[in-house]
Protein backbone atom coordinates (compact mmCIF):
# COMPACT_ATOMS: atom_id res chain seq x y z
CA UNK A 1 0.00 0.00 0.00
CA UNK A 2 1.32 3.20 -0.82
CA UNK A 3 2.07 5.82 1.54
CA UNK A 4 -0.03 8.61 0.36
CA UNK A 5 1.02 12.45 -0.24
CA UNK A 6 -1.28 14.93 0.86
CA UNK A 7 -1.44 18.50 1.08
CA UNK A 8 -4.33 18.60 4.23
CA UNK A 9 -2.34 19.66 7.13
CA UNK A 10 -5.74 18.25 9.17
CA UNK A 11 -4.61 14.98 8.10
CA UNK A 12 -1.05 15.17 9.22
CA UNK A 13 -2.28 16.23 12.34
CA UNK A 14 -4.72 13.74 13.05
CA UNK A 15 -1.81 11.22 12.07
CA UNK A 16 0.49 12.61 14.11
CA UNK A 17 -1.92 12.90 17.61
CA UNK A 18 -2.32 9.04 16.11
CA UNK A 19 0.82 8.63 16.36
CA UNK A 20 2.06 8.32 13.14
CA UNK A 21 4.94 9.42 10.80
CA UNK A 22 4.19 12.49 8.93
CA UNK A 23 7.39 13.75 6.32
CA UNK A 24 6.81 17.80 6.76
CA UNK A 25 8.43 20.02 4.41
CA UNK A 26 10.69 22.92 6.40
CA UNK A 27 12.68 25.75 4.62
CA UNK A 28 16.08 23.13 5.29
CA UNK A 29 14.96 20.33 3.97
CA UNK A 30 12.27 17.69 4.75
CA UNK A 31 11.57 16.20 7.98
CA UNK A 32 10.05 12.38 9.17
CA UNK A 33 8.01 14.16 12.39
CA UNK A 34 6.35 12.21 15.09
CA UNK A 35 5.37 13.35 18.64
CA UNK A 36 7.83 14.51 20.61
CA UNK A 37 6.10 13.43 23.48
CA UNK A 38 5.12 9.80 22.77
CA UNK A 39 8.23 7.18 23.47
CA UNK A 40 6.34 4.79 20.59
CA UNK A 41 5.75 7.38 17.67
CA UNK A 42 9.67 8.21 18.42
CA UNK A 43 11.57 5.28 18.46
CA UNK A 44 9.29 4.22 14.75
CA UNK A 45 11.36 7.13 13.51
CA UNK A 46 14.41 5.87 14.63
CA UNK A 47 13.59 2.05 13.14
CA UNK A 48 12.34 3.95 9.59
CA UNK A 49 15.82 5.82 9.40
CA UNK A 50 17.83 3.13 11.03
CA UNK A 51 19.70 5.83 12.83
CA UNK A 52 21.54 4.71 15.98
CA UNK A 53 19.86 5.76 19.43
CA UNK A 54 22.44 7.51 21.24
CA UNK A 55 21.84 10.31 18.15
CA UNK A 56 19.85 13.37 18.94
CA UNK A 57 16.92 14.70 17.11
CA UNK A 58 15.67 17.85 16.70
CA UNK A 59 12.56 18.84 18.42
CA UNK A 60 10.50 21.35 15.98
CA UNK A 61 8.17 23.82 18.33
CA UNK A 62 5.39 25.74 17.10
CA UNK A 63 6.89 29.23 18.32
CA UNK A 64 9.52 30.26 21.15
CA UNK A 65 7.29 30.73 23.58
CA UNK A 66 7.18 26.86 23.65
CA UNK A 67 10.78 27.17 24.65
CA UNK A 68 10.49 26.78 28.49
CA UNK A 69 8.25 23.55 28.07
CA UNK A 70 11.28 21.75 26.91
CA UNK A 71 14.42 23.37 28.14
CA UNK A 72 15.23 25.17 31.43
CA UNK A 73 18.31 27.49 32.33
CA UNK A 74 18.72 28.99 28.82
CA UNK A 75 20.85 31.42 28.41
CA UNK A 76 19.65 35.01 28.21
CA UNK A 77 21.69 35.51 24.58
CA UNK A 78 20.58 32.12 23.68
CA UNK A 79 16.68 33.36 24.39
CA UNK A 80 17.53 36.93 22.18
CA UNK A 81 18.83 34.88 19.78
CA UNK A 82 15.67 32.71 19.65
CA UNK A 83 13.03 35.41 19.42
CA UNK A 84 14.98 37.22 16.48
CA UNK A 85 15.73 34.51 14.41
CA UNK A 86 12.77 31.76 14.91
CA UNK A 87 10.77 31.16 12.54
CA UNK A 88 14.52 30.43 11.02
CA UNK A 89 17.02 27.77 9.87
CA UNK A 90 18.62 27.99 13.51
CA UNK A 91 18.68 25.33 16.11
CA UNK A 92 19.88 25.71 19.07
CA UNK A 93 21.13 22.95 21.65
CA UNK A 94 19.87 23.99 25.24
CA UNK A 95 19.50 21.91 28.57
CA UNK A 96 16.66 20.05 28.06
CA UNK A 97 13.55 20.30 30.89
CA UNK A 98 13.24 17.21 33.39
CA UNK A 99 10.17 15.67 30.99
CA UNK A 100 11.66 15.08 27.77
CA UNK A 101 12.42 11.79 26.78
CA UNK A 102 16.26 10.40 26.80
CA UNK A 103 15.26 9.03 23.40
CA UNK A 104 15.14 12.71 21.94
CA UNK A 105 18.08 13.60 23.24
CA UNK A 106 20.32 10.60 22.77
CA UNK A 107 20.75 10.24 26.60
CA UNK A 108 22.30 13.90 26.66
CA UNK A 109 21.27 16.44 29.30
CA UNK A 110 20.36 18.87 25.49
CA UNK A 111 17.96 19.36 23.47
CA UNK A 112 18.14 20.74 19.72
CA UNK A 113 14.76 22.57 19.26
CA UNK A 114 13.68 24.94 16.40
CA UNK A 115 11.08 26.90 14.96
CA UNK A 116 10.67 26.15 11.15
CA UNK A 117 9.99 28.77 8.71
CA UNK A 118 7.70 27.14 6.62
CA UNK A 119 4.27 28.07 6.64
CA UNK A 120 2.46 24.57 5.83
CA UNK A 121 4.63 23.06 9.07
CA UNK A 122 3.88 25.75 11.17
CA UNK A 123 0.44 25.39 10.83
CA UNK A 124 0.82 21.67 11.79
CA UNK A 125 2.96 22.70 14.77
CA UNK A 126 0.19 24.90 16.10
CA UNK A 127 -2.90 22.88 15.53
CA UNK A 128 -0.62 20.19 16.99
CA UNK A 129 0.05 21.71 19.90
CA UNK A 130 3.12 20.21 21.16
CA UNK A 131 6.62 19.31 19.60
CA UNK A 132 7.97 17.24 17.31
CA UNK A 133 10.62 15.19 16.27
CA UNK A 134 11.75 15.52 12.94
CA UNK A 135 14.96 14.51 11.81
CA UNK A 136 15.71 14.00 7.83
CA UNK A 137 13.27 12.08 6.22
CA UNK A 138 15.64 9.83 4.62
CA UNK A 139 17.57 6.73 5.97
CA UNK A 140 20.58 7.81 8.47
CA UNK A 141 23.83 9.06 6.95
CA UNK A 142 22.26 9.31 3.26
CA UNK A 143 21.09 12.38 1.21
CA UNK A 144 18.53 14.27 3.00
CA UNK A 145 15.30 14.92 0.78
CA UNK A 146 14.08 18.15 -0.68
CA UNK A 147 11.08 17.61 -1.99
CA UNK A 148 7.98 15.34 -1.38
CA UNK A 149 9.31 13.41 -4.37
CA UNK A 150 12.38 12.73 -2.11
CA UNK A 151 10.82 11.62 0.57
CA UNK A 152 8.53 8.90 -1.60
CA UNK A 153 11.66 7.64 -3.58
CA UNK A 154 13.79 7.61 0.03
CA UNK A 155 11.32 6.21 2.69
CA UNK A 156 8.30 4.42 0.23
CA UNK A 157 9.05 0.97 1.07
CA UNK A 158 9.59 2.16 5.45
CA UNK A 159 6.49 4.24 5.84
CA UNK A 160 3.19 2.28 6.49
CA UNK A 161 0.27 3.74 4.96
CA UNK A 162 -1.40 1.06 6.83
CA UNK A 163 -0.70 3.18 9.88
CA UNK A 164 -0.98 6.70 8.94
CA UNK A 165 1.61 7.71 7.87
CA UNK A 166 2.00 10.23 4.82
CA UNK A 167 4.12 12.86 3.00
CA UNK A 168 2.72 16.18 3.31
CA UNK A 169 4.04 18.18 0.30
CA UNK A 170 4.99 21.63 0.92
CA UNK A 171 6.97 22.19 -2.36
CA UNK A 172 10.77 22.97 -2.59
CA UNK A 173 12.91 23.56 -0.01
CA UNK A 174 14.03 27.00 -0.25
CA UNK A 175 17.47 26.85 1.96
CA UNK A 176 18.48 23.25 1.35
CA UNK A 177 20.52 22.28 3.72
CA UNK A 178 19.95 21.50 7.36
CA UNK A 179 19.21 24.21 9.83
CA UNK A 180 22.99 26.15 11.53
CA UNK A 181 23.12 24.51 15.36
CA UNK A 182 24.15 26.47 17.81
CA UNK A 183 25.45 24.90 21.34
CA UNK A 184 23.20 27.55 23.84
CA UNK A 185 24.17 26.11 27.49
CA UNK A 186 26.58 28.60 29.03
CA UNK A 187 27.90 31.77 28.20
CA UNK A 188 29.56 30.65 24.95
CA UNK A 189 28.07 30.07 21.49
CA UNK A 190 29.38 26.94 19.68
CA UNK A 191 28.97 26.07 16.06
CA UNK A 192 27.85 22.49 15.75
CA UNK A 193 26.92 22.40 12.41
CA UNK A 194 26.66 25.10 9.96
CA UNK A 195 23.95 26.43 7.57
CA UNK A 196 22.17 29.03 6.37
CA UNK A 197 22.62 31.26 9.61
CA UNK A 198 25.89 32.03 9.77
CA UNK A 199 29.01 31.97 12.83
CA UNK A 200 29.41 36.06 11.81
CA UNK A 201 25.20 36.72 12.35
CA UNK A 202 25.37 34.98 15.23
CA UNK A 203 28.79 36.91 16.74
CA UNK A 204 26.82 40.41 15.83
CA UNK A 205 23.45 39.80 16.95
CA UNK A 206 24.61 38.31 20.46
CA UNK A 207 28.10 40.23 20.89
CA UNK A 208 29.92 37.00 21.72
CA UNK A 209 32.43 35.17 19.59
CA UNK A 210 31.71 32.07 18.23
CA UNK A 211 33.30 29.27 19.36
CA UNK A 212 33.84 25.77 17.02
CA UNK A 213 34.37 23.47 19.52
CA UNK A 214 31.97 21.03 19.81
CA UNK A 215 32.86 19.77 23.45
CA UNK A 216 31.87 16.69 22.91
CA UNK A 217 27.93 16.98 21.97
CA UNK A 218 26.76 14.64 19.62
CA UNK A 219 24.34 16.97 16.61
CA UNK A 220 22.46 16.22 14.13
CA UNK A 221 24.48 15.38 10.80
CA UNK A 222 27.69 15.50 12.62
CA UNK A 223 29.04 12.15 11.90
CA UNK A 224 32.42 11.81 10.14
CA UNK A 225 30.73 10.23 7.09
CA UNK A 226 27.07 11.82 6.47
CA UNK A 227 24.91 13.27 3.83
CA UNK A 228 26.35 10.50 1.22
CA UNK A 229 25.07 9.07 -2.39
CA UNK A 230 25.40 5.77 -3.52
CA UNK A 231 27.92 7.16 -6.15
CA UNK A 232 31.12 8.01 -4.39
CA UNK A 233 31.50 11.81 -4.12
CA UNK A 234 35.13 13.32 -4.52
CA UNK A 235 35.23 17.32 -3.14
CA UNK A 236 37.60 19.12 -5.13
CA UNK A 237 38.89 22.95 -4.67
CA UNK A 238 37.80 24.68 -7.74
CA UNK A 239 41.70 25.13 -8.92
CA UNK A 240 42.16 21.07 -9.17
CA UNK A 241 38.50 20.58 -10.91
CA UNK A 242 40.26 20.02 -14.59
CA UNK A 243 43.29 17.97 -13.30
CA UNK A 244 40.60 15.59 -11.21
CA UNK A 245 38.50 14.96 -14.35
CA UNK A 246 41.49 14.05 -16.45
CA UNK A 247 42.99 11.56 -14.12
CA UNK A 248 39.98 8.95 -14.12
CA UNK A 249 39.64 6.25 -15.93
CA UNK A 250 37.62 6.87 -19.30
CA UNK A 251 35.22 4.80 -18.78
CA UNK A 252 34.18 5.67 -15.31
CA UNK A 253 30.55 7.47 -15.73
CA UNK A 254 31.08 10.70 -13.77
CA UNK A 255 28.76 13.98 -12.92
CA UNK A 256 30.37 17.25 -12.00
CA UNK A 257 28.88 19.81 -9.77
CA UNK A 258 30.32 23.14 -10.69
CA UNK A 259 29.47 26.81 -10.67
CA UNK A 260 27.63 28.11 -13.86
CA UNK A 261 30.79 29.66 -15.54
CA UNK A 262 32.91 26.80 -15.18
CA UNK A 263 33.04 24.52 -18.55
CA UNK A 264 33.53 20.85 -18.36
CA UNK A 265 33.97 18.21 -20.87
CA UNK A 266 30.89 16.92 -22.71
CA UNK A 267 32.09 13.12 -21.56
CA UNK A 268 30.44 13.80 -18.50
CA UNK A 269 27.14 15.10 -16.96
CA UNK A 270 26.36 18.04 -15.20
CA UNK A 271 24.73 17.42 -12.43
CA UNK A 272 24.98 21.26 -11.25
CA UNK A 273 25.56 24.48 -12.13
CA UNK A 274 24.85 27.12 -9.18
CA UNK A 275 25.09 30.81 -9.98
CA UNK A 276 25.99 31.66 -6.12
CA UNK A 277 26.04 29.44 -2.85
CA UNK A 278 22.85 29.74 -2.17
CA UNK A 279 21.77 28.02 -5.41
CA UNK A 280 24.49 25.68 -4.98
CA UNK A 281 22.47 25.13 -1.19
CA UNK A 282 19.45 24.58 -2.54
CA UNK A 283 20.35 22.26 -5.59
CA UNK A 284 23.27 20.41 -3.90
CA UNK A 285 20.56 17.61 -2.79
CA UNK A 286 18.62 16.98 -5.82
CA UNK A 287 22.31 16.30 -7.48
CA UNK A 288 23.24 14.08 -5.43
CA UNK A 289 19.61 12.45 -5.91
CA UNK A 290 20.16 12.53 -10.05
CA UNK A 291 23.24 10.53 -9.73
CA UNK A 292 22.21 7.93 -8.00
CA UNK A 293 19.55 7.91 -10.87
CA UNK A 294 21.57 7.91 -13.22
CA UNK A 295 23.83 4.82 -11.81
CA UNK A 296 26.86 7.03 -11.94
CA UNK A 297 30.14 5.98 -10.45
CA UNK A 298 31.81 9.01 -9.09
CA UNK A 299 30.32 12.63 -8.39
CA UNK A 300 33.20 15.96 -8.51
CA UNK A 301 31.86 18.83 -7.02
CA UNK A 302 33.66 21.97 -6.61
CA UNK A 303 33.71 23.23 -3.11
CA UNK A 304 32.57 26.60 -2.69
CA UNK A 305 34.02 29.44 -1.06
CA UNK A 306 33.50 29.21 3.31
CA UNK A 307 31.49 32.11 3.62
CA UNK A 308 28.35 32.42 4.07
CA UNK A 309 26.40 29.03 3.30
CA UNK A 310 28.73 28.39 1.10
CA UNK A 311 30.35 27.00 4.28
CA UNK A 312 27.59 24.48 5.14
CA UNK A 313 28.01 23.59 1.66
CA UNK A 314 31.54 22.48 1.93
CA UNK A 315 30.55 20.68 5.10
CA UNK A 316 27.75 18.29 3.23
CA UNK A 317 30.74 17.87 0.66
CA UNK A 318 32.90 16.99 2.97
CA UNK A 319 31.41 14.21 4.71
CA UNK A 320 29.82 12.99 1.66
CA UNK A 321 32.93 12.56 -0.01
CA UNK A 322 34.70 10.88 3.91
CA UNK A 323 38.53 11.04 2.51
CA UNK A 324 38.06 11.59 -1.29
CA UNK A 325 39.01 15.38 -1.72
CA UNK A 326 41.24 16.80 -3.60
CA UNK A 327 43.08 20.52 -3.09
Amino acid sequence: MTVPISSDVGAAVAALRAGALVALPTETVYGLAADASSADAVARVFAAKGRPSNHPVIVHLPSVRSLDAWAEQVPLWARSLARTLWPGPLTLVVPRASTVLDAVTGGQRTIGLRVPAHPVTLQVLERFGGGLAAPSANRFGRVSPTTAEHVIAEMGNVLQAQRGDLVLDGGACQVGVESTIVGAWDETPRLLRPGAVTAEQIAELTGLPVSVDPTGVRAPGSAESHYAPVSRVMAVEADALDGVLKSLDPATDVGVIAPSDREVTSSVVRLASPIDDDEYARQLYTALRKADSLSLDVVVAVLPHEAGVGLAVRDRLLRAATNQVTR
